[in-house]
């Protein structure tokens, strides 16, 4: 008989083989941090609610003009969480602005992570003056304050761009502002990796930037980047909320922040409607702490001193 010689899978099938062990070995961990399944089963519960917003509560009623409730109706049967001052349900208002407060946080996150994980990449890596004028720029843009930042290009682009929709406006002014603590972290990790053996063989084999960046500093810095990311959508969440509370959002559409600014105009505790204020409250910080627990427990897997921690 004659044997058959097997042949060796390639490259390329190896390393699908070993993402796909780790991701199986990353998940099984996981399972076992009750923290972050809890926060696991409250952000998929906000994201199906979200999706699902159209199916649970029909648009036309949440409009001022054809708002069928009592103003500032206490909470009942008819209205679970009560009405605004203008009839609208509270928890209509809840499920539909879950949709923008969601879409805002996680696109202007990545669009965070991707300026973050690029200036920090790059300011590890390379030495001399480029390394130190992105770090330098990061710097700056650390010590900047957030909120008069953000307030200040909401208004340039509303009047550079009259056009633009708002949305579009608060999630590049989130995405554009909350870079640099990534950058920081980012680069910190790829100076790490820098003095390596393995990167130093790279070199020596005449391996240049582009390859020691994408085949050695990009995967290394990916897994604290997927775990600061979910603690950064928790944070644009937050930031969200805070510029539209503040007038900055888009008034046509409904979010937590909306709502909350039209509770506070309106004086809604001061008048006894405390529930216009609190339910979407709650529902901010329900959400935030579900990101913040799957961003821990992620954390706690990926990186080895922190295991066992809880």
């Amino acid at each position: 008989m004659t044997g058959h010689t097997a042949i060796p899978p390639s490259a390329r099938a190896l390393a699908w083989q070993r993402r796909t062990q780790a991701l199986s070995e990353f998940w099984a961990a996981y399972r076992r941090d009750w923290e972050g399944m809890v926060g696991l089963v409250l952000m998929l519960f906000w994201i199906v609610l979200a999706l699902a917003a159209p199916l649970l509560v029909n648009e036309d009623s949440l409009r001022v003009t054809r708002a069928p409730g009592p103003s500032m109706g206490a909470p009942s049967l008819d209205y679970l969480l009560g009405t605004d001052e203008d009839g609208r349900s509270i928890l209509g208002l809840i499920i539909w602005g879950s949709r923008i407060s969601l879409l805002v946080g996680l696109t202007s996150t990545v669009i965070s992570m991707v300026i973050g994980t690029v200036v920090g990449v790059a300011a590890g890596h390379f030495r001399g003056r480029p390394g130190g004028l992105l770090d330098r720029m990061t710097d700056f843009f650390l010590v900047l304050p957030f909120l008069p930042l953000a307030i200040v290009l909401a208004t340039v682009l509303r009047e550079r761009w009259p056009d633009l929709p708002q949305i579009i406006a608060v999630i590049v002014v989130i995405g554009i502002t909350s870079w640099p603590g990534t950058a920081r972290l980012v680069r910190a990790q790829a100076m790490a990796v820098e003095g390596r053996p393995y990167l130093e063989r790279a070199r020596a084999l005449g391996g240049g930037h582009w390859h020691q960046v994408t085949r050695h500093i990009l995967p290394n810095v990916m897994p604290v980047v997927f775990a600061n990311t979910t603690l950064c959508v928790s944070l644009a969440i937050l930031a969200e909320t805070t510029l539209s509370f503040l007038g900055l959002g888009d008034p046509l559409r409904p979010s937590w922040g909306t709502v909350l600014d039209g509770a506070y105009s309106a004086g809604a505790v001061s008048r006894g409607a405390w529930w216009w204020a609190v339910f979407p409250g709650v529902a901010v910080a329900l959400t935030v702490l579900a990101f913040n627990l799957c961003g821990r427990a992620t954390e706690r897997i990926l990186d080895p001193r922190l295991k066992g921690r809880a």
